[in-house]
Parts: structure tokens; sequence; C-alpha cells
């Protein structure tokens, strides 16, 4: 026992090259089945971690720390399995470890920044919205999409420093188009991660980013993923009713890719469902291709939900929704997402679009 509940096992002469995996899946099926202890079952899962001597022969702690090294593997891609050593992890370790510390220096240094993308309604053409979205000026790997940073963020908890400033920047550059701007009455869409919605702390920085920047609360929607809403049921209601009494909106992002059921809908406070780009994409392709898109509108409208479709691309797609009743959209079609100086000209154009 290494402590803990790492233990280690030690083959001291191996016959065939798959032996150690061999011991290894003996191990797992060993744990497939209860212990009993004191008249109850008890499953105990297991995480393992392979690591073989070389030609070379590599040093009993190199040795131990790369079968630590895929067991940790082993336990991020779903537990209850082994993961041999390659060298490449290694390799992916020491990158991981750097672009985590970049990371950390980035929030500090302030190298993000929100790019905003257009949504408009889909019968008057009339902006009704943006979204923001965060990008990452990388010092040295350039501007870095979302997909790049968010879910290393999210494993290191640095996800709650992040989208704490997001949605105080996202506040005050809305409200500052809307001193710019008269009139200018559309909202601000900010992602809130599972990390963020469990900190016991973000109703008040909620608050907070409204009553610093301004912002009508009525402008803000904040929007949550479909999946972890399943996540501690009773207590994601209590704290998105919280939300709702500071005035904002809520909205599901992704909707139809996970559970997708009226019955939980109605328990939730939610004002908006957002139709994933998987979906929008079939439209057009038959009746088939329409199907998901519609129950999901209707399943709206039953709730008076608005609904807004996700990565429209091409006029044939605005056709279809428009004829299913979908309320406002986003998409390349109409912009890509805009950093604050394009906003700013995409705004002065359909200001004089509609003077003119």
């Amino acid at each position: 026992r290494l402590g803990g509940d790492e233990f280690a096992v030690l083959v001291e002469a191996m016959y065939r090259p798959d032996e150690a995996i061999m011991i290894a899946e003996r191990i797992l099926s060993v744990f497939c089945q209860p212990f009993m202890i004191e008249g109850k079952e008890i499953f105990v899962g297991t995480s393992i971690g392979i690591a073989a001597n070389s030609p070379q022969a590599v040093a009993s702690e190199e040795l131990l720390r790369n079968a630590d090294l895929a067991m940790y593997l082993a336990k991020s891609q779903g537990k209850g399995k082994y993961i041999v050593f390659e060298a490449k992890m290694h390799e992916a370790l020491m990158e991981r470890i750097e672009m985590e510390d970049d990371l950390r220096r980035g929030i500090e240094e302030r190298e993000f920044v929100i790019h905003y993308q257009p949504i408009l309604d889909l019968q008057s053409n009339r902006m009704v919205g943006m979204e923001a979205l965060v990008r990452w000026m990388h010092p040295r790997l350039g501007m870095l999409a979302p997909l790049r940073f968010i879910p290393l963020a999210e494993e290191t908890n640095l996800i709650v420093p992040l989208g704490e400033w997001i949605l105080a920047e996202a506040c005050r550059q809305m409200q500052l188009w809307r001193d710019q701007h008269d009139e200018l009455e559309v909202s601000v869409t900010v992602n809130i991660s599972i990390r963020q919605f469990q900190q016991r702390e973000l109703v008040d920085l909620v608050s907070r980013a409204l009553s610093n920047s301004g912002l009508p609360a009525r402008l803000l929607i904040l929007e949550i993923t479909e999946s972890f809403m399943m996540q501690d049921t009773e207590a994601t209601i209590e704290k998105l009713h919280e939300l709702k009494k500071l005035g904002v909106r809520l909205a599901i992002d992704d909707f139809g890719t996970g559970y997708s059921s009226l019955s939980y809908l109605q328990r939730f406070p939610i004002d908006i469902l957002k139709i994933d780009k998987s979906f929008i994409d079939k439209l057009g392709q038959g009746s088939e291709g329409n199907a998901v898109a519609r129950a999901i509108i209707m399943m709206g409208d039953s709730l008076n939900l608005k609904t807004i479709a996700e990565g429209i691309e091409h006029p044939g797609q605005i056709s279809e929704l428009q004829l299913l009743g979908c309320e406002a959209g986003q998409g390349f079609h109409f912009a890509k997402p805009l950093t604050v100086g394009d906003m700013d000209e995409f705004l002065l154009n359909r200001r004089s679009n509609a003077e003119g």
C-alpha cells in the first residue's frame, strides 16, 4: 500500500508481454463483485495504470511515476479500467502542466477578450440580443477558441475566476453600448459552467455585476447546459429561483442533446430554449430532419418559452425555422462572433439601415 487508496503490484518476471494486462483484468474482475460488510453489499471501483521496465532499465521511481500517470488517465476516462503507459503520455502531462500555468497567468494578466455574436428575430430581422463568447489571446499560441482552454479551466476550477471576469465584463460592455446607442434594448447572454453554478456566491456575483455595470437585470440572460441541470435537482431548482429573483432570464443551451423532458422543464424556472446546431444542420432534409426542432419548438410553446436556434448558416434554415415557429436565431449566416470594434460597426450599420 502506497498510501490512501493507492496500491502497487510488482510483477518481478514476465514471460509474456501481455501478462501484466492479464493480472490487471483479474483484479478488475474481482472488484466487479460486491464486498459483504456487516451484512451489506459494498461496491468498490478501481483504476489501474500499467508501466513496464524497458531494455534501457528505467529507474524504480520513474517506473512508479509512469504507472501512476497511466492510472490517473484511466480514472479520467471513466474509471473501472486499465491503461498501459506510453511515452507520449508524459509529454501530454508536461503540456497540460504548462498550459495550466499559462492559464493562471493569463487570468491574472487579463489576456482574455470577449467576442459577441448577434441574435436576431427570425421574422423581423431585428437584433434582440448577443452572446458573449470568450477567447484567449495567448502570447505564444495566438488566439485560442474556448475548446482549447475551457475544459482545462473546468478541471482546475480556474473557470471560477475566469467566469466571474466574463460576467462582469459582458455586463459592463453591454451597458456601454446602451449608453452609446439610444434605444438599444438588446440582451447579453453569458454562459455559466457547472463549477460556477455550484458556487455559493453565484447569486451575489451576478447581483454585483449588474449593480457595478448599471445593466438592467432584464437584459442579462444566464445560459446553462441541459446536462448538469439533472444533478442535485432540488438544489439546482432553488438556485435558479434565487437567480430569477434578481430579474435575470435563464436559458438552456444545447437543448435536445440531453434529457429533454417536458415534465422536468415544468419544474425549472427557464425562459429560453436554445436549439442545438446539430438539429439545425438537419433542417430541410425531409420530415425526419425537422422532427426534433419541431418537437423542441412545440415544447417551448406549450410552456410559453422562447426558442433560439443556434448555428444558422444559410437562408433555407431560416425559412424552415420560420415555418416551425422558432422566434430567434444566431449563426454565421448573420455574423460570426465579433470583436468589440466589429460589434460597434455592426450596430452602427444596422442603425443606419433602420434610419434609411
